[in-house]
């Protein structure tokens, strides 16, 4: 009587698929969203950068020309 009891706690093998699925599913869901949070960053960076660059070319620009 014992036995049974212990055997039907266990998790079966459909089950432990599930957990596995849902787990994995969720990891690639995850990574998924912190890599396009590292993309998007790194984009405004860039953006940002060549902002600043294409400012200080044209501050350059008229600071010559005086």
């Amino acid at each position: 009587m014992g036995l049974t009891l212990e055997r039907d706690n266990m998790p079966t093998a459909k089950q432990l698929a599930d957990i596995g699925y849902k787990t994995f599913s969720t990891s690639m869901m995850l990574l998924t969203v912190y890599g396009g949070y590292l993309c998007s960053v790194r984009a405004y960076h860039y953006f940002q950068r060549r902002s600043s660059r294409r400012q200080a070319a044209e501050e350059q620009k008229t600071s010559g020309a005086l």
